[in-house]
């Protein structure tokens, strides 16, 4: 049995696993909770619980979007972003998995996407029509992302 998940790494980013053989999909919106000063922080507990319910598979292949700092972020959002991902990547190494990455051009090259995310919100609707309710709002774009990173995975990887 192999397990594939597909990571927007964000915020208001989110997991996407996906069974190859079934195409069930599980969504999860990016595990995040307030740290002592307010500010929202990944929160580390709950992702390990998330990544480690699927210890059953035979496989586990993850594939982590590559971001990099935008222009005009500032040095504290850049570091706090930087800190969460590399927390990603640890979580992914101590719970097992498989590790890929690809850059959003790359993906979204592989479906035709530009970078409007309504478009990708579509698309994911229409590639997962049982789970279309997951990305109906502007705000679940990083459900619809991570969905189809996982879906390109089963497309590139296996």
């Amino acid at each position: 049995m192999i397990t594939l998940l597909g990571i927007d790494p964000g915020y208001t980013g989110a997991l996407a696993f996906l069974d190859p053989g079934s195409r069930a999909l599980r969504i999860e919106d990016m595990p995040t909770a307030p740290n002592t000063k307010g500010r929202i922080e990944l929160d580390l507990h709950r992702l390990g619980q998330l990544l480690g319910e699927h210890g059953e598979a035979q496989r586990l292949v993850s594939v982590l979007e590559f971001v990099a700092a935008r222009p005009g972020q500032g040095a504290p959002a850049t570091f706090r972003f930087g800190q969460g991902y590399g927390a990603i990547q640890m979580a992914l190494v101590g719970h097992g998995w498989e590790r890929h990455s690809v850059t959003p051009t790359k993906w979204k090259k592989h479906f035709g996407l530009s970078s409007d995310k309504g478009v990708s919100r579509a698309l994911a609707a229409a590639r997962f029509p049982d789970y279309a309710d997951h990305f109906t709002l502007v705000k679940h774009d990083g459900r619809a992302e991570a969905a189809l990173i996982a879906l390109y995975a089963l497309e590139t990887i296996l």
